[in-house]
């Protein structure tokens, strides 16, 4: 109703899952890539999970389309199935042809057998991925797990990617799946958007859609579009949608705050005209009631006997111990004339990535029993590249963080004290000067971090030994704090400096991002 006014080709905010609409955010980039690698490496299982409507269906078919031409997929979306509905699907996504119309289990698993077999021979791949994971009965995991011994001596033939609603992780960790849940080595839970993605989010739709600034939603329309979806994308494209439409109707060409007030009002609307989400969210409203104000007594006997933390102070100093190190240099090599073979593509770039990982871990004895390694993303400023001690890649200036086809990544082994060594498209390592690094910065820096499932998050009153190494790393780092081994108000105060400093939340809690960057900027 609204496209010819607007002066779209087709509408923005469809709910159907369009790869063209998918929007990178540091969060979709994070669980593309642990597919990626799931994949290339030859991990066997994957899992991803995430909320309702966070893009996940979207994001698998990115990927899928994707793929290279010598690896073969099978998409199966309809989780409501048997073990032998499973294992005829999955033939029949594959192009596997059955000798008999009702073929047994067996007959089925030797057919994909000697497929992946003469797959592999031929230096291919193959993808299994099974969309809503978390409708799967324990009979049908089961069988799936089976499904990973099919193997060489060496090399899974068959890499499996369960997808599911965060109900998944629940139902993985049951005790009779736990053999399943042992096999998976590569998970990442996708997240909602933050804030500060929403309008960049909107825009991107919108272009997509063919949009030539037709219309446009204010920065106060969009800050009301997250407090209602939480970053949510499904939410998010209903109340855009319909505000469109009210746009519209009004014949206005921007959705201001008011506008998008009134789509949210149209949707709780049409929500509380189900007789069963109207009791739903009846009781939710009234729990949350009853919750806020147990709330409120909580936090204001908290705030009597805490009104000194309340009272910390939050100014932002200035940063006196980190800032450019580049200095006065020798001339070196110049890769200007070969420049093209660093800017390595998505593939390239993050199968090297995990190859100086792993040379790392050879080198230095890291114990990988301790957890599993996993792709980190940081928004990181140029002049602190001579931080990083260890191996990362950046994706390059001018390239566009949402198309996969255009992005370009530079790869660094190590800092040198006037520049860097980088990694090529051939695996030789070259020496590049520090102003080739400033010019081809992106800022979006990703790093391998070891997870380690035993790790608490490090806050204000702890003390322990993981308090004291912190301690020792900030200083090193320049972030000077008194090694006391208690987590103090002076490291509280400057976790939080170092975390704004490198566009994390700063809250002051020493979480796995947090870790994974500190543990970046260490030798």
């Amino acid at each position: 109703m609204y496209k010819s006014f607007f002066g779209f080709k087709e509408k923005p905010f469809n709910l159907t899952p369009d790869t063209r609409y998918l929007y990178m955010s540091p969060y979709h980039r994070e669980a593309l890539d642990h597919l990626i690698y799931g994949i290339n490496e030859r991990k066997g299982f994957v899992a991803i999970t995430g909320g309702i409507g966070t893009g996940k269906t979207t994001l698998c078919r990115t990927l899928l389309g994707n793929l290279d031409a010598s690896i073969k997929s099978a998409l199966i979306f309809n989780s409501f199935i048997s073990e032998t509905e499973l294992l005829s699907a999955i033939n029949r996504e594959f192009g596997i042809e059955s000798e008999t119309s009702d073929g047994s289990g067996k007959d089925y698993i030797d057919a994909l057998n000697r497929f992946l077999l003469e797959n592999y021979t031929n230096g291919g791949n193959a993808v299994l991925l099974i969309d809503e994971a978390q409708n799967l009965s324990p009979q049908v995991l089961e069988q799936i797990r089976m499904l990973s011994n099919l193997e060489t001596g060496q090399e899974k033939l068959l890499q499996i990617i369960l997808v599911g609603q965060l109900e998944l992780a629940e139902l993985l960790a049951s005790p009779s799946l736990k053999q399943l849940d042992e096999r998976i080595t590569v998970r990442y839970n996708l997240m909602p958007l933050v804030r500060k993605e929403i309008k960049g989010y909107i825009e991107h739709r919108l272009i997509v859609a063919g949009g030539h600034g037709g219309v446009k939603f204010t920065r106060s329309a969009c800050n009301r579009i997250y407090a209602f979806s939480h970053g949510n994308p499904r939410r998010i494209n209903a109340v855009c949608d319909r505000a469109l439409l009210i746009a519209y109707t009004k014949g206005k060409h921007a959705v201001s705050k008011k506008i998008a007030g009134e789509a949210i009002l149209d949707i709780r609307s049409s929500i509380l005209k189900d007789p069963f989400l109207s009791g739903l969210y009846g009781r939710r409203i009234e729990t949350c009631y009853i919750f806020f104000l147990i709330l409120i007594v909580v936090a204001v006997i908290a705030g009597w006997n805490f009104r000194k933390d309340f009272l910390r102070p939050f100014s932002d100093e200035q940063n006196s111990g980190v800032g450019k190190q580049v200095s006065s240099a020798p001339v070196l090599h110049k890769p200007e004339g070969e420049a093209a073979t660093l800017f390595l593509d998505e593939k390239t770039s993050l199968a090297g990535l995990f190859d100086l990982y792993n040379k790392e871990v050879s080198k230095n004895g890291f114990a990988l029993d301790r957890g599993r390694p996993g792709l980190v993303f940081f928004n990181v400023e140029p002049e602190y590249y001579q931080m990083f001690k260890k191996p990362f890649r950046v994706l390059s200036a001018g390239a566009n963080p949402s198309s996969l086809s255009s992005q370009r990544y530079l790869l660094f082994r190590k800092m040198t004290l006037y520049g860097a060594i980088a990694i090529d498209a051939g695996g030789n390592e070259r020496e590049v000067e520090a102003d080739f690094i400033m010019k081809h910065w992106g800022g979006q820096v990703s790093c391998v971090y070891l997870y380690q499932d035993n790790d608490i998050d490090l806050i204000n009153g702890m003390n322990n030994k993981d308090v004291s190494e912190l301690q020792h790393i900030l200083n090193k780092i320049a972030y000077l704090v008194e090694p006391t081994g208690t987590y103090d108000e002076q490291t509280f105060y400057q976790v939080r400096r170092f975390q704004k400093d490198f566009g994390l939340k700063a809250d002051g809690i020493v979480g796995p991002r947090t870790r994974a960057l500190l543990f970046q900027m260490t030798d």
